[in-house]
């Protein structure tokens, strides 16, 4: 999937006055890329992907996802952008503790249209893709934080998204954890088909993307790796 942003602006009301967040930024991503945004804490890259992701609305500007306008769609269409075009990793990792790991794999299938016979064996081949397919019956509790992360990769993937999203994928993470799951997201981007846009403040971490942009006073700019 390409990503094309367009003079985007996210401003929100405070008691001090307008906040301009997002402002003016533009962006081109090109299908199969795997870029990182960096920038510092608050500048607003968690708010910049969640409107790549149709979780928030801009004030003004455009995004396009494979050439159509999503910024003015309704949020029941935007409510399927997000289950079958678009896959959510974030920092906390979200994944349900009653559910085993397969479980929760399986759970965005069943809100999407794979078949119920094909469920079970397409989380399966993604739990290979993260190297964890001897976790299936465990629980996410008894997981480490790698593990756990490894486990939101697969359930993002599982209704086969043209686009990934991770909101700090190591932030809870160590040295060695981070760079062996930045290692999986190069191999997920390479292999799955999937165009990959990061946020996080790590630039180890950062360093694994194909290009690197920053955010700083609401605009990006960019540089190669």
């Amino acid at each position: 999937m390409n990503v094309r942003v367009q003079n985007l602006r996210k401003y929100f009301e405070t008691s001090a006055g307008v906040l301009k967040v997002i402002d003016n930024a533009n962006l081109t991503v090109e299908k199969g890329d795997f870029i990182a945004i960096m920038g510092s804490s608050g500048c607003g890259k968690s708010t910049l992907l969640f409107l790549l992701g149709c979780i928030d609305v801009p004030t003004f500007g455009s995004i396009y996802l494979d050439n159509v306008e999503v910024t003015e769609a309704d949020e029941s269409t935007r409510e399927k952008i997000r289950l079958y075009n678009i896959g959510f990793v974030f920092q906390n990792y979200n994944l349900l503790p009653t559910l085993t790991v397969l479980e929760n794999i399986i759970l965005p299938m069943q809100l999407g249209d794979t078949f119920k016979g094909q469920r079970e064996a397409r989380a399966l081949a993604l739990l290979r893709v993260v190297g964890l397919e001897d976790k299936r019956d465990d629980k996410p509790t008894n997981l480490s934080g790698g593990q756990q992360q490894r486990i939101a990769i697969a359930r993002a993937l599982a209704n086969k998204p043209g686009l990934l999203l991770a909101d700090e994928p190591t932030g809870n993470l160590d040295a060695k954890t981070s760079r062996e799951l930045m290692q999986v997201l190069r191999s997920i981007n390479e292999t799955q088909e999937v165009t990959l846009v990061m946020v996080t403040h790590d630039p180890k971490s950062a360093s694994v993307a194909n290009r690197i942009f920053y955010l700083e006073n609401g605009q990006l700019r960019g540089t190669l790796v």
